[in-house]
């Protein structure tokens, strides 16, 4: 699969998502919280991909990172906030929306 294939195959599974949607996933301690400025997509590809060496740096810089206790607690008390979403197996990278 060409990187123009997977990145519109990804597309397609681009997403939105309340926070109540996302807790199951939290659970299963597949959600990664990716930073608002990293592109989901971006993420996404390099994850699909396998590109180690660039999914460790954003890993390292804290641009993408499992969903920390204040977070989930503050998420908890705004079940209705809302992220964008892209599920790239066995991971949901999620991606806080700006407040409207």
């Amino acid at each position: 699969m060409t990187n123009q294939d997977l990145r519109s195959q990804l597309d397609e599974n681009l997403d939105e998502a309340e926070w109540e949607w996302l807790i199951p996933h939290v659970q299963r301690d597949s959600v990664i919280v990716v930073a608002t400025e990293l592109d989901l997509l971006d993420v996404g590809e390099a994850i699909a991909s396998d590109k180690a060496k660039e999914v460790q740096n954003w890993i390292d810089e804290a641009l993408i990172a499992k969903p920390s206790a204040a977070q989930m607690g503050e998420w908890n008390m705004q079940k209705e906030k809302r992220f964008n979403t892209l599920i790239v197996q066995p991971f949901v990278l999620v991606q806080e929306k700006a407040a409207a």
